[in-house]
């Protein structure tokens, strides 16, 4: 099964070689890693280039948007399986392996994480310390579980989720559930990556929504409907 790892990159370059490095080690010479780049102004492209890796392929995305910028990416992805990575994370060695077996009998899985403030991995705890189901539609709409930089899944479900909806909340969440729509699901407890949080940090996730409780029951039952219109696709 050929990997297509699906990367967003803006103003990266604190982490992004040490996140690379941690994943070009687990692919093979057929895999590839798309990044699609939202405009970055620092030496993010440098980087990216200086590694002359045939299985790096850059592309560009100038609307300021991250879930359009990593559908952007994933409009290029041509694997038989779909990872989706941030930029500044590191990649625990197996991981790759491990989901490939996995994703044999399940559409999508996602892991637990090690999450860890700058450069100090002995800080590192995990992001899920409670043991519970996290699979399951019911389950994601009442509290997500989708760590997106976590997730990978089958071509299918790809197909299945493109384009993004305009209204969806982030591109994890609406990825993980049409895979729920679609068949079986597997959450590992292990954390199979370190997630790193630093000040420039893209994404918000893992920090308390601010969204008052009207927001979070329209995101629910634009989700819903979004849904139900894609089953029809």
């Amino acid at each position: 099964m050929r990997v297509s790892v699906c990367m967003a990159t803006y103003n990266g370059n604190l982490f992004l070689e040490e996140q690379l490095d941690s994943i070009l080690g687990q692919l093979s010479l057929e895999d590839e890693i798309i990044i699609s780049d939202n405009g970055s102004t620092d030496n993010t492209i440098s980087i990216i280039e200086n590694y002359k890796d045939p299985r790096i392929k850059l592309v560009h995305f100038t609307e300021k948007n991250l879930i359009l910028n990593f559908e952007n990416a994933l409009n290029k992805a041509s694997g038989d399986i779909i990872f989706l990575s941030d930029q500044d994370d590191i990649w625990k060695e197996g991981k790759v392996q491990k989901y490939k077996e996995l994703l044999k009998d399940n559409l999508l899985v996602f892991s637990n994480a090690s999450i860890f403030q700058n450069n100090n991995l002995e800080s590192a705890k995990l992001f899920f310390n409670s043991k519970r189901k996290r699979t399951g539609i019911f389950n994601n709409l009442i509290k997500v579980n989708f760590l997106g930089c976590t997730l990978a899944f089958q071509r299918k479900v790809l197909e299945k989720a493109l384009p993004f909806p305009k209204n969806i909340p982030m591109h994890d969440i609406w990825i993980g559930l049409i895979a729920e729509t679609m068949g079986d699901t597997f959450y590992i407890e292990n954390p199979l990556i370190f997630y790193r949080r630093h000040e420039n940090v893209a994404s918000a996730t893992g920090n308390k929504s601010s969204f008052s409780l009207a927001k979070k029951i329209k995101i629910r039952i634009d989700l819903v409907v979004g849904l139900i219109f894609r089953s029809f696709k």
